[in-house]
């Protein structure tokens, strides 16, 4: 981490030189020797991240080195603050004589930083000679592995204990096992690979030991080998082992030329001992790529049938290989509660049942636990030494279970093999990784909003071609991979919508967050917090806000679920001169904060759904600003000098607003200034009302060619020319949403010469008089919903050759009786929603059309007279929805209806129907005599309540 905050300053210390700031008082000289010596120490520090943890010394100059970054970082921003301050205070003689004043205050401001940056050189001319002898301690151990220097061996590798797990040990491998072992017998007769993936303790190597091990498996095989690969092999000795492993294989005497052999002849003699086999390789706990790369060209592919199975924490490693190597991936679920509940009886109370006043503590640990084998084996063998009479043992281990991994000898391993994933990652990931702590336990992060933090903290490296936020969105996706997040909602399309980070993970990198001065959780008033917080994380209730503590270094402030109202002033009233980031999210906020106004670094700030009605025309004075939400509060319009935010890339003022069912309306926008185009940076724009003086605006939409979504609300017709050719202009557009001012207004967007080609994701809510043409050419589009259409001719004629197309949204769009999937459309459609076609009675799907569907709904079409004529050739449907339709048609399904053989292959048939302002769900086997029964919980029912609440 330390490795972070110098690559950070770096960074900004390269950016003050490259603007040519006029640094004075001796703050150039020190900032080029600064930036020199940190130079020398960067590379040190990548081997001192991983080590520190096993190296007090290491540990301690890693600290200083750290404290030093942040207190550098905070100099230098103070003199940005200084030299970028607008000191324009009229005209005249009171005008020269205020600017004078400010000029003489600042001089003395800069050679007070110039001292400071001069002290803090000093200190590190003392680092330097640490610096210099921590190097040659680890030169010497690399070289003399058992010295007394080595470090990094105080923890012993026990990762191999789960190659001799006893059988009771053993839960919930089965199913799995025998997955695994018909993939290894199965296939092609040419090499393949089976991938085994997951997080940490989750089990890969006892899974793999099991199927390794297997009578059957062992009789399939002609020889057989079992490689461990850590983070630190020697590529050398890991062909050693497997040369040596396959001669006991083959039953021949190892020869002694093995043991000088290079690494190109032991790969040519493992692939001369292979070649006429049939092997199985077990390559246990791959963390990357170039690991698999090194090893695979001396694993021939001998036409035997010959497997290798590889175990990785990194779903990336396993995907590739698979696709390479004509293999399999299997990624390892967590245990499923029951069998979770077996295995902590069995480790807690020696195959006894809980003890009932111990049940409610041991459930909710074993929540915490998620499934993870290792934690609950971990976890209840620690509880297993409590007195079971004594039950605020138990509740003390319940309620500080985070200090009982971080300090227990006996959860040390857990802790160790959690933090390798943790230590494996690169530094930019690191700081990315560290900054969930800010979110509150079993807390859905929103993917976009968890992006927009991460750039406006300056997480993100600029890479040519890519914007930050894409940068973002690979190293969200590179976690997702390395299984140290989880993937919690997706969108219809496939897009991750919000993610969670596992809670042992999350109480392992709170304390290390805490450690290394990353991030303060404030949960209660007894908690200590350090003096130099950087990022503040309030939970629950501002009373735990300590008064009058200095926070002049904070960076980052988020409040979590307070109920008072959030006074910054009062909190903080020494102020927060260097902050970042302001994220009020939820909070009961009725009125713009003032204060924030003072906040000139300011980068993000969040008032999503608060209540806060206006913003204050001083809020041109946050030139620094990149991201403002406002997205459902009670803001419409926003004051003119938003004109002057330069920097500004997402705009969100909008809100979401269901009245009725038959409501045109679903979305309410704001009003935008007549000359927007100023605001060149402009990523994300939504929703604007174009209604008013809307030619203009919309012409000057063409101008923000950064523009990545758009949304626009109450188009009228004639300005659908002048949207056309802005939109021809935004050449990176990646989503489009528009309304028409009244459900009867025409959009017309005929006059678009070519397709955006990026364009992923179309809503457009209004009449039309034509399909427009271009739509059908969008070779990027996987999302699209049409509503209130009312078009004359069958769309799906022109729709069905989008190649990508993977949801498909229909409102009102048709006024004809007949529809047809024709069978050679719509090839990779995976959900369609059908609503409101009032003169339809008949929906044909040929044999081939949608032949990748999932989940279909019709909804509100009440002279339909059956279902889908073809609904049994769509084989991979696994939802069938039916929502306020006639029940004569349902009768035509039930269990014993005319029409039951044609959906009986589908898993789930649903009937909704809405009731006083709810959805209320059944099943078709639940009807009887024409009369439903509600069912009391089903897993639709959810998505059922919420769906019009974000209605499109």
């Amino acid at each position: 981490m330390a490795e972070s905050s110098v690559n950070f300053l770096l960074e900004k210390l390269a950016t003050l030189f490259e603007k040519d700031v006029h640094l004075f008082g001796g703050v150039r000289e020190e900032a080029v020797y600064l930036r020199g010596e940190l130079e020398r120490m960067k590379a040190f520090l990548r081997i001192a991240d991983t080590l520190q943890e096993s190296d007090e010394e290491l540990k301690v100059w890693v600290k200083q080195l750290r404290d030093i970054s942040h207190e550098t970082e905070d100099i230098l921003d103070e003199y940005t603050l200084l030299q970028g301050h607008d000191h324009d205070h009229g005209r005249g003689i009171f005008g020269s004589l205020y600017r004078l004043g400010c000029c003489i205050k600042n001089a003395k401001a800069c050679y007070r930083i110039g001292s400071e940056l001069q002290a803090i050189n000093s200190r590190i001319k003392e680092i330097c000679e640490v610096h210099k002898r921590l190097r040659h301690k680890f030169r010497k151990a690399e070289q003399d592995p058992g010295s007394d220097d080595s470090a990094g061996n105080t923890w012993q590798d026990c990762r191999g204990d789960a190659l001799l797990l006893d059988k009771s040990d053993l839960v919930g491998l089965d199913e799995p096992k025998n997955q695994l072992v018909g993939w290894l017998f199965n296939g092609s007769s040419g090499r393949e690979v089976v991938s085994l993936a997951g997080m940490g303790g989750m089990g890969k190597t006892t899974l793999a030991k099991q199927v390794y091990d297997d009578p059957e498996v062992k009789k399939h095989f002609e020889v057989r080998a079992w490689i461990t690969v850590n983070r630190s092999f020697k590529f050398g000795d890991l062909l050693k082992d497997m040369v040596q492993q396959l001669f006991k294989a083959i039953r021949r005497r190892i020869p002694q030329i093995v043991a000088n052999m290079n690494d190109y002849q032991l790969k040519t003699t493992i692939k001369e001992l292979l070649q006429n086999r049939r092997y199985l390789v077990v390559l246990d706990d791959v963390w990357h790529l170039y690991e698999w790369d090194a090893i695979k060209y001396a694993l021939p592919s001998n036409g035997c049938g010959s497997r290798i199975m590889l175990t990785t924490r990194n779903a990336d490693v396993a995907s590739t290989t698979g696709v390479l190597c004509e293999g399999k991936a299997y990624n390892l679920k967590p245990l499923p509660p029951p069998e979770s509940w077996d295995l902590f009886c069995r480790k807690a109370f020696q195959w006894n049942k809980c003890p009932s006043h111990l049940e409610e503590i041991c459930k909710y640990i074993l929540r915490k636990c998620e499934g993870l084998p290792l934690a609950i084996v971990a976890i209840s063998g620690v509880l297993a030494t409590k007195d079971k009479r004594r039950i605020d043992e138990w509740d003390m281990v319940r309620r500080s279970l985070g200090a009982e991994i971080e300090g227990n000898d006996k959860l040390k391993d857990l802790k160790k093999v959690l933090s390798l994933s943790f230590n494996d990652l690169p530094y930019y990931l690191k700081s990315c990784f560290l900054y969930l702590s800010i979110f509150p336990e079993d807390h859905l992060i929103e993917r976009m909003r968890l992006i927009r933090l991460w750039v406006a903290e300056g997480f993100i490296e600029a890479k040519e071609g890519k914007t930050l936020e894409e940068v973002a969105d690979d190293y969200l996706h590179e976690l997702l991979n390395r299984s140290l997040m989880q993937v919690a909602t997706t969108t219809p399309d496939g897009r991750v919508k919000t993610c969670r980070i596992h809670d042992l993970l999350r109480e392992i990198i709170i304390p290390k967050s805490r450690d290394q001065n990353f991030t303060t959780i404030v949960k209660d008033q007894s908690l200590q917090w350090f003096e130099r917080a950087r990022r503040l994380s309030i939970h629950s209730t501002l009373q735990s806000v300590q008064p009058n503590r200095s926070v002049s270094q904070l960076r980052s402030l988020f409040m979590f679920g307070a109920s008072e109202n959030p006074s910054i002033s009062k909190l903080f009233p020494s102020g927060l001169r260097l902050l970042n980031v302001l994220d009020l999210q939820n909070s009961p906020l009725e009125k713009f904060p003032v204060e924030v106004v003072d906040l000139y670094c300011l980068k993000y700030l969040s008032l999503r759904e608060t209540k806060v009605k206006t913003v204050p025309r001083s809020i041109g004075r946050l030139q620094s600003l990149e991201t403002l939400d406002l997205k459902h509060s009670n803001v419409n319009q926003l004051p003119v000098e938003i004109l002057k935010l330069q920097r500004l890339r997402h705009l969100l003022v909008y809100q979401h607003e269901f009245v009725s069912y038959e409501h045109f309306h679903s979305k309410k926008g704001f009003k935008v200034m007549s000359n927007i185009g100023v605001l060149q940076a402009l990523q994300k724009l939504c929703f604007i009302e174009v209604n008013q003086d809307g030619g203009t605006i919309i012409r000057e939409l063409g101008k923000l060619n950064q523009l990545r979504r758009l949304g626009l609300l109450k188009l009228r017709k004639e300005d659908g020319k002048a949207l056309c050719s802005s939109i021809e202009k935004l050449t990176n557009l990646r989503a489009l949403s528009i309304a028409s001012v009244e459900e009867d207004e025409i959009i017309d967007l005929q006059h678009l010469p070519s397709p955006p080609l990026l364009l992923q994701r179309l809503y457009m809510r209004g009449r039309l008089d034509a399909l427009p043409h271009w739509i059908p050419s969008l070779p990027s589009l996987v999302r699209l919903s049409l509503k209130w259409s009312q078009l004359k001719d069958d769309p799906l004629i022109y729709l069905r050759y989008i190649p990508n197309l993977v949801q498909l949204e229909l409102c009102q769009v048709f006024l004809g009786d007949r529809l047809c999937f024709r069978a050679d459309g719509f090839r990779k459609l995976k959900i369609l929603s059908m609503d409101k076609f009032d003169e339809l009675r008949c929906i044909e799907v040929e044999m081939g059309a949608m032949a990748s569907l999932e989940k279909l709904s019709i909804q509100r079409c009440k002279l339909l007279e059956n279902v889908p004529s073809g609904i049994e050739h769509l084989t991979k449907l696994k939802v069938l929805e039916f929502s306020d339709m006639p029940v004569d048609l349902m009768k035509t399904i039930r269990t014993d209806g005319k029409d039951n053989w044609k959906v009986s292959h589908i898993p789930e048939v649903y009937s909704t129907y809405w009731r006083e302002g709810g959805w209320e769900v059944y099943s078709i086997e639940s009807m009887t005599d024409g009369e439903y029964c509600p069912l009391p919980s089903n897993p639709f029912s959810h998505e059922l309540q919420t769906r019009w609440k974000s209605w499109k």
